[in-house]
């Protein structure tokens, strides 16, 4: 089935894929947007996992503070080049995880980051495990493999200091 240039670029700008990615998941979907978006989620989930063990060594310190002043978090969120770590989308992803951890007061990033004689740690405890509050269907993580996807570089959540007036 031949798709047309306007569901190319309905589905480019939904999901952030490239052209020609696009119209093949929408030829093997056979003109179905939410199937072919579905297509291009499995695929960039397998490709965030090929970029996993890559160096994350450029990147940006993000803020947020919290309105009224009180509450405030700082993230090292690294990428593999200052190309990348210029983008707009890099720079929402550190808000948005900023936000997060002002929000959700995790204590580490991941299970690899809790030190060995801490014990009893739950998901809600650590950052890429937790519900992501602007999207409940997903977790942090998966809003991390989402954003690997789109900008085609691993990225990594480093560290965290969220602070809190009076705590």
């Amino acid at each position: 089935m031949p798709v047309s240039a306007a569901q190319v670029k309905e589905l480019r700008d939904k999901t952030g894929a490239g052209i020609m990615d696009s119209k093949r998941a929408l030829e093997e979907a056979g003109g179905d947007l939410k199937k072919a978006e579905e297509i291009l989620n499995v695929k960039g989930l397998a490709s965030a996992s090929k970029k996993a063990g890559r160096e994350t060594s450029e990147g940006l310190v993000v803020s947020y503070i919290h309105t009224g002043g009180r509450v405030g978090s700082l993230v090292e969120l690294n990428c593999e080049t200052d190309f990348v770590a210029r983008t707009d989308e890099f720079a929402a992803l550190g808000r948005n995880l900023a936000m997060q951890i002002a929000a959700m007061t995790p204590l580490y990033v991941d299970r690899e980051s809790i030190p060995e004689d801490v014990e009893d740690i739950n998901d809600e405890q650590l950052l890429l495990e937790q519900e992501y509050i602007r999207d409940s269907s997903m977790k942090v993580g998966d809003l991390v493999k989402e954003a690997i996807s789109k900008l085609g570089e691993n990225i990594r959540v480093r560290r965290f200091s969220r602070f809190e007036l009076g705590g």
